[in-house]
Parts: structure tokens; sequence; C-alpha cells
């Protein structure tokens, strides 16, 4: 909802007041309470949901929709905030929420159109106690990248799944986690992520598709493929494991992250 501002409200009140002796008082009035009333209103609001989807600009709409099939399946309620609306959220905003999703996209373009006071506040709000889902490029975001990051990593960069050196771009890859059946995830342009947390998921070549830890107060966890990814994200490609059984584990790895609760790793 856009809110006026000072000015413009200001101006607004004045046409309304000028405009009383050819309008029913009591309608003129009621207009300016109503104007006020929008005027005083808080920018932003938790309507009790537990759970922050960013959708801003460098976002896919695809996976913000399929990540949003995913909570509603699960029966989670979400907020959504645009890169607008998270830039003007308080550090107690953000608070009121116990997850923050960052889903696939472009985290170059993310990170661009979010301020550096706004990537504090996310920062310092994951310290303070809120828990944190980066998914692909909510993931590279996490760390210390080259555009605007939260870094929630203490410096640690990130980098891409080795294949990408190959000319690959999107794959089915089966990710090793421990004690669970091997699922073959949708990967497009995912990170890897040496260097940080403690590795709930392998890509083949050994390195952490799938990781999580502590950041202060908070609890993070960082995934480079899409488990989230519908059947339609498939075609032309071929998987030994379902999207069903991806899906599933999404909804494993939102559990976890809203619950501060650590998965088995290696």
């Amino acid at each position: 909802m856009h809110v006026p501002t000072r000015g413009v409200l200001h101006l607004i009140l004045r046409f309304k007041v000028m405009s009383m002796t050819k309008l029913d008082g009591r309608l003129a009035v009621a207009s300016i309470v109503m104007l006020i009333l929008i005027g005083c209103a808080p920018a932003e609001s938790n309507r009790g949901a537990p759970i922050l989807l960013f959708n801003g600009t460098g976002t896919s709409r695809n996976d913000v929709a399929a990540i949003g099939v995913i909570l509603k399946g699960c029966g989670w309620e979400y907020d959504t905030a645009d890169s607008v609306r998270l830039n003007r959220m308080s550090e107690s905003d953000l608070k009121a929420y116990r997850l923050i999703i960052v889903p696939g996209g472009n985290y170059l373009t993310m990170g661009s159109n979010l301020t550096p006071e706004a990537t504090e506040r996310v920062h310092n709000a994951i310290h303070r106690g809120v828990n944190y889902l980066g998914i692909c490029a909510g993931g590279l975001l996490a760390g210390k990248a080259q555009c605007n990051s939260l870094n929630l990593t203490s410096g640690v960069k990130f980098d891409f799944y080795a294949v990408v050196n190959q000319g690959i771009h999107k794959a089915a890859v089966p990710i090793n986690c421990v004690d669970t059946p091997v699922i073959e995830h949708y990967w497009e342009d995912g990170p890897q992520f040496t260097g940080w947390g403690q590795v709930v998921g392998k890509y083949p070549d050994e390195t952490p598709a799938i990781v999580e830890g502590a950041v202060g107060e908070g609890w993070v966890i960082l995934c480079g493929v899409h488990p989230e990814a519908p059947e339609s994200w498939r075609r032309g490609m071929v998987f030994t494991t379902s999207s069903r059984a991806a899906n599933d584990y999404t909804a494993t790895l939102i559990e976890a992250a809203l619950h501060g609760r650590p998965l088995a790793h290696y």
C-alpha cells in the first residue's frame, strides 16, 4: 500500500479543507480523518506470519512462486517483501519474523537494488535471532559477495559448483546427505559453499551443496540447488528421483530453518 508523504498529505488536506464549502461538512471531515489515519499508519507490519519471503528485484518470479507453493502446501503463513519494502524495513520490523527466505535469481541484481543500510539491518536481525534460508542466489547473497551483500559468513565468499567451468548451466545433480537417500535436484548456476558452516549435503565432486550454521543468535541454512523446483522445470532433463521427493526435502529445509534445528551433517 502506498503511504502519502507528509508533503503530499499536507496538500491533500489543504485541498479537502478548501473544498468543504462545496461538500457536505461531515463527509469532508470524515475524508480528512481517513487520510490522517492512513498517513499515520506504520509503514510495515507483520500480520502474524512467521516467514518473510523476499521477492524483490533480481529474484526469479518462478522460484518465488515455487517456494510459495511449498509454504502453502505445508500450511506455513508468510509475508513477502520486494526491494522497496525491504529497504525501508527497520530491524524491529525484521525481528517480527522467525525466518527470512531469499530465493534464486541474480544475486548481483538483488544486492544492487538493496541499500547498504538495508542489508546491514538484515545482517543485524539475523545476528539477533532471526533465521535465514538462502537458496541458490540467496546463498550467494549470504556470503561476502562482489555486490552489496549480507555477509553472514564473516568474509567467506562463495564460488559456483565447478561444472559451470565445463559450460554446463542446468543439470540434474545428485546430492548426498547424511543418513538419507540420494535425491537428484534441479541445479542452475548454483553455488558451492566451501569454507563456511557444517556440511549437510554434497555435490558429486564432494564440495558442499547444502550447509548450516549459527550466525550470532540466528540459524542459517544455505542451499545451492533447487529442491523446490516443480516438475515443469525438469522438461528435457533426465532425473532418476521424483520432484515430489525433492519438494519434500524443501519442506525439511524450511522447517529446520524456521525452528533453528540442525540437520544431520558430515
